[in-house]
């Protein structure tokens, strides 16, 4: 870079220009071609000027001489433009620091600096200059060039003392007018601005550019009429950048002016600053549209509007509720006014958007908080607002409309006035409905009961009766249940309820399990005959009334009952045809039972009961002394149901055959197999003492002797005490005095490790702990039953072993166990429990095939619930999830969504809208995103998932502030779902970053 020297104040230039003249005159001889040269250079021939001063330079030695050929062939290259121009008055510069025409040089690089608009260089050089060596006009020049550098380096400050020198000035007079009323006009100092603008207004270089400035001035000065017709004037000689100024300058007076007609075509036509909008100028379209009545286009505009945080935003946000409910766009609305009211710039606005957004979250439901939380907080914040009572009014019956029981209850807890009873009645009873539907039975207890003490409506008070029933029978309190149905049944309003059609078959179950069968058997009978419709229940109470008969030795009536099961051929026909082929046994038509149990085991291939059939026909052979038919029915049983409770029975009953038929040999073989194969069983036991019957007939007594010492759970010397001590423990335990009972069983098994009775000993030890909530104690009791063979212990064993298992986070244990529960069980329930709880435990271990493979065996199962049947879809919905097979998701929520209830409903719900928005059906999806949000609020995490696909949907709508709203409350209010949010801020980023395109006002 340059360094100008500082050292020496050279001569003033007219002096310079004089000395120059007498060295010419004395040197003219010997310079003649130097004197050529400045002629030609003040000829303005700067070309061939240049030529001959370089060839003088190249031949003369004298300094004063070289100095002045230097300096001209700069000025020369200035004045050409060469590109060495700069370096050449540098090097001038430099090289002759005391020349006269050093200060010539100064100006003339300035000059040179300034023409190329190097505006910071310029002044540099214009810092080197002395300013009283200059003539009045290079003065002018000099004064103007670099206020106007100054200006072009923004500071306006010193521009201006350098623009009010020349202001006089002939030639730079105007301009610097123009420039200091244009600083003015920056610096908002519009009378200044307008005085020198006025002075320059004759000029037509400024003309076009005041009416511009002079419209801009008079709309920041509110005279709106005049900038209109400033504007207006000024259009037609502007640039496309003023013009779209002018634009936003008319159509913001005509806004101002309440001419929101006229605004629109000129607001519309503003393209922004550097080509974006701004979070007012959105408003101010938008209200236009808005003050039409046009509110598609009030909400285009309005909807832009992301991150607003102003007195203007929140005018605008609610003025995008008003628009959307105009288009009963509600969700759209309640949004906008929860904005609007979490500001406070307008106190006024406020209040009534707070207002509109406490009404909507009682109309369509609130998936940020609970309907009951936001109009509570209406009312304490606004206690005197007019629409009190209102809100009150909402507040009562959103506690139901919400379904959000669990915060409902908590707000009143703590308002617990008497207005509030009735509400407090029917919350109490909804909330205890969710618990027993989501299986938590005793907190339903808990709520039906607070429902019962605050009677106010007779009707709840009846259902609230009838489901305490319902829990007191899932929690085996028979009794209570028994007496809660027929308080029910006796009520003036139970016919009302829905409970009530089916209140026979409750009470009929009621009796059922009390084992008063006459009674059971009345409403049994009373379910028939009033209610046909449900074919379920129907079915299940003919097959119950046939049960009580037949339990009452009233056969033939039993018959028909079953008979009834049978003709429909569904669910039970199995059971019903065993038992009908029972009836016949007992009185006294063994044939018939006969031919009815072989044709059973023909129909029923896989029935449960077919190998009580075949167990039933081999003792029916039996009791007709058909002893071969007998024995080839037990043997056909053994082969074929290697897993059945009947095994130990059938061997023990062959060998009794061969006993009571004089087959000694054959029958010890049988009895021995039964002692070996399963220990300390009922029938191992029979199994001996039948034994030692034939080897003391026999006269063998010895060999008894030695074969019975190989068994260990006979010692045949301590048999009585082995006895006697069993029966002390057995006898409190039937007693249900449970303490004693523990202290005798564990004495019993400590005494005799492999007594007689050590089987049934553990098991009731395992039992007893369970009802007493030990279950952690009962595990060693209930692993040795079914550590021992196959008893009739074995499948409840399994059973509480698979419950406690699941309970504890050991799922291969659980897995292992429900495993042989499945492959072992009798009784269909107890398969479902196994398979159900397998398909659970593979899914938790993330093996989908496994769970899925479950799932389907659930399904396919007769007589299960809709509880059951929502596991086995949610299962099969997830695990399509997790291995990406969405297509066989879809189809699994959607099935669920028929049956499910709870978090289950709103889980599926979700994905609907998820499935919803992938395929872009966005309002569809947002539809069932609201049904979230009003129905199962309180499940908040898929409300927060929700609010995210809700997002997504109006992005996809180009409603860019619904979306950026949402994902933003998303990511403050639900921060105990982390995963959520982490979701809704990538989602948030990316259509901010979208957004942020063509609004100025957002910050990424």
């Amino acid at each position: 870079m340059r360094k100008f020297s500082r050292l020496y104040i050279l001569l003033a230039l007219a002096n310079a220009m004089a000395l120059s003249a007498q060295k010419s005159a004395v040197y003219t001889h010997e310079l003649k071609d130097f004197d050529r040269a400045v002629l030609l250079y003040r000829d303005g021939q700067f070309a061939s000027a240049q030529t001959l001063f370089e060839k003088v330079y190249l031949e003369n030695k004298n300094q004063e001489v070289l100095s002045d050929c230097s300096y001209y062939n700069a000025s020369c290259a200035i004045r050409l433009n060469r590109g060495n121009a700069e370096d050449l008055i540098n090097r001038f510069l430099t090289d002759y620091p005391t020349s006269a025409k050093s200060n010539l040089a100064n100006i003339e690089i300035a000059h040179y600096y300034f023409e190329q608009k190097n505006y910071a260089d310029a002044l540099k050089a214009f810092a080197e200059v002395d300013e009283k060596q200059l003539s009045i006009e290079g003065r002018d020049k000099y004064n103007f060039q670099k206020g106007y550098s100054l200006f072009e380096s923004k500071d306006k400050k010193e521009a201006t003392t350098y623009f009010n020198k020349v202001v006089q000035s002939p030639v730079y007079g105007s301009q610097a007018k123009y420039y200091l009323g244009f600083m003015a006009y920056e610096g908002n100092d519009y009378t200044q601005a307008n005085k020198y603008f006025d002075e320059v207004s004759g000029d037509e270089k400024y003309k076009e550019k005041l009416s511009y400035y002079q419209a801009d001035m008079n709309f920041k000065q509110g005279n709106f009429e005049k900038a209109i017709e400033l504007g207006e004037k000024a259009m037609s000689k502007s640039t496309a950048i003023e013009k779209s100024e002018l634009n936003k300058i008319i159509g913001e007076s005509y806004f101002n002016l309440k001419k929101y007609d006229k605004a629109i075509p000129y607001l519309t036509l503003y393209n922004g600053k550097r080509g974006k909008w701004n979070n007012t100028d959105y408003y101010q379209l938008g209200y236009a549209y808005y003050k039409q009545n046009d509110f598609e286009k009030a909400i285009t505009q309005f909807n832009k509007i992301i991150d607003g945080k102003d007195a203007v935003s929140q005018n605008a946000y609610y003025h995008l509720g008003e628009s959307y409910l105009n288009l009963n766009k509600k969700q759209e609305a309640l949004n906008a006014f929860k904005n609007a009211s979490e500001m406070a710039f307008d106190l006024a606005i406020q209040e009534d958007a707070s207002l509109n957004y406490a009404k909507l979250s009682y109309e369509i439901g609130n998936s940020y908080q609970s309907t009951p939380e936001v109009l509570l907080g209406f009312i304490n914040k606004y206690p005197n607002n007019s629409n009190r009572a209102v809100v009150e009014k909402l507040l009562i019956d959103s506690y139901i409309s919400s379904k959000n029981y669990t915060e409902a209850l908590v707000l009143l807890e703590k308002n617990k006035r008497a207005e509030n009873k009735g509400a407090y009645q029917k919350v109490t009873f909804y909330r205890g409905l969710e618990l027993y539907t989501n299986r938590g039975y005793l907190g339903a207890a808990g709520m039906f009961k607070k429902s019962l003490e605050n009677q106010v409506d007779p009707e709840f008070t009846a259902r609230a009766t009838f489901w305490k029933g319902e829990t007191e029978n899932i929690l085996d309190d028979y009794n209570n249940a028994l007496l809660s149905f027929k308080q029910f049944a006796g009520m003036t309003t139970a016919a009302k309820t829905p409970e009530f059609k089916n209140i026979n078959y409750n009470i009929a179950y009621g009796y059922f399990k009390l084992k008063e069968y006459d009674q059971a058997a009345v409403y049994f009978q009373n379910q028939i005959d009033k209610n046909k419709t449900d074919t379920d229940r129907l079915n299940d109470s003919y097959l119950r009334l046939g049960d009580c008969r037949f339990v009452n030795s009233k056969y033939y009536p039993a018959m028909e009952a079953y008979n009834k099961v049978i003709e429909k051929n569904d669910a039970d026909a199995d059971y019903a045809n065993y038992q009908k082929a029972l009836c016949y046994g007992f009185v006294g038509k063994n044939d018939k039972k006969i031919e009815e149990l072989n044709s059973f085991i023909k129909l029923y291939t896989k029935s449960n009961y077919r190998d009580d059939a075949m167990y039933e026909l081999a003792n029916t052979y039996v009791a007709n002394n058909k002893q071969d038919l007998a024995l080839k029915s037990y043997e056909t049983l053994i082969q074929e149901y290697k897993n059945s409770s009947y095994i130990p029975k059938a061997i023990l009953k062959q060998g009794l055959v061969y006993y009571n038929s004089d087959r000694d040999d054959l029958a010890l073989t049988k009895l021995k197999k039964v002692a070996a194969a399963f220990p300390k069983t009922p029938e191992a036991l029979e199994a001996v003492s039948t034994a030692r019957l034939i080897y003391v007939d026999n006269g063998r007594v010895d060999e008894y002797a030695t074969w019975v010492r190989t068994l260990d759970f006979v010692a045949v010397t301590d048999a009585e005490l082995d006895n006697d001590s069993f029966e002390s423990a057995n006898k409190q335990y039937s007693q249900k005095n449970y303490s004693q009972a523990i202290s005798g069983f564990n004495a019993y098994i400590a005494s005799f490790p492999r007594g007689l009775h050590s089987l049934q000993a553990n098991f009731y030890l395992a039992q007893t702990y369970f009802s007493e909530g030990q279950e952690a104690k009962s595990v060693a009791n209930y692993e040795y039953v079914v550590s021992q063979a196959r008893s009739e212990f074995t499948e409840q064993s399994l059973t509480r072993l698979g419950q406690i298992y699941l309970k504890s986070t050991d799922k291969t244990k659980a897995i292992a166990i429900l495993q042989r529960l499945e492959n072992e069980a009798e009784l269909g329930q107890n398969k479902i429990f196994a398979q159900s709880n397998l398909m659970k435990c593979y899914y938790d271990k993330k093996d989908y095939v496994n769970s899925v493979t479950y799932a389907d065996k659930v399904l396919n199962a007769s007589k299960i619930d809709d509880n059951v049947k929502s596991d086995a879809q949610i299962i099969i919905a997830r695990s399509a999830m997790q291995t990406g097979d969405e297509a066989k998701a879809r189809a699994g929520y959607a099935k669920l969504a028929t049956i499910a209830k709870g978090e289950l409903a709103a889980e599926s719900l979700y994905y609907d809208a998820y499935f919803k928005n992938k395929d872009g059906k966005f309002e569809a999806s947002n539809v069932t995103v609201q049904k979230i949000a009003k129905s199962y609020s309180s499940y908040r995490y898929y409300g927060a998932k929700g609010l995210v696909v809700m997002a997504k949907n109006f992005y996809g709508l180009k409603d860019s502030f619904q979306a950026t709203y949402i994902l933003d409350n998303v990511i403050q209010n639900f921060t105990d779902y982390p995963e959520v949010v982490a979701e809704a801020k990538k989602e948030l980023a990316m259509i901010k970053s979208q957004e942020a395109k063509t609004n100025s006002s957002i910050q990424n």
